[in-house]
């Protein structure tokens, strides 16, 4: 008792409960992503859409509102949690259309961080965002990704009216099955 004031028996764990949780905001806040990294369940109070699944059927990238702002996400189905894919998002562009391809190593999706949409490529293995659309006229939208990684198809606006565009991405590493890789490439007959 410090000058005549009686303090509460309740007031040192209510002291230890708020200390207590004060850290767990600032681990959270801490976490990048904004999304739990760990266990988690899909179900949630917030807004999760557009939804794309991995060829595999291992992997499901959605936009969400999780940490206050429309994000990707990338969840794993076979261990039902959230999966870390850092410089995928940005605080200063909107992310929207993803797509998987057949391991979701490649995520291919619509980016808006200025006046026009571009269309972006994020590689999961070497964490990187590429642009593909960079110098383009007109609008894009709606981005598909081939199961192996090298082609990409989406809508353009560039003639005034929305067409089908296809952009070879050329010899990259190939996003296949583990059982595809061991294979020997086929080999053409006289």
């Amino acid at each position: 008792m410090v000058s005549g004031i009686r303090q509460h028996p309740l007031f040192g764990c209510w002291l230890t409960w708020l200390a207590g949780l004060s850290c767990l905001w600032l681990l959270a806040a801490c976490n990048q992503g904004g999304v739990p990294l760990g266990p988690a369940e899909l179900d949630s109070r917030y807004n999760d859409e557009q939804p794309a699944l991995s060829g595999d059927g291992r992997y499901l990238a959605f936009v969400s509102n999780r940490n206050g702002s429309r994000n990707l996400v990338l969840y794993d189905l076979r261990l039902r949690q959230f999966v870390d894919v850092p410089w995928l998002n940005r605080r200063d562009a909107i992310a929207e259309s993803p797509s998987l391809s057949y391991t979701g190593r490649y995520l291919v999706y619509v980016a808006s961080d200025r006046a026009r949409p571009e269309i972006e490529l994020y590689d999961r293995a070497t964490r990187q965002v590429q642009v593909l659309t960079s110098g383009y006229r007109g609008w894009v939208r709606n981005p598909s990704i081939s199961p192996d990684g090298r082609y990409i198809a989406f809508e353009t606006g560039i003639r005034g009216q929305w067409d089908i565009e296809v952009v070879d991405r050329g010899p990259i590493e190939l996003d296949l099955p583990d059982y595809r890789r061991s294979q020997p490439s086929p080999t053409r007959s006289p």
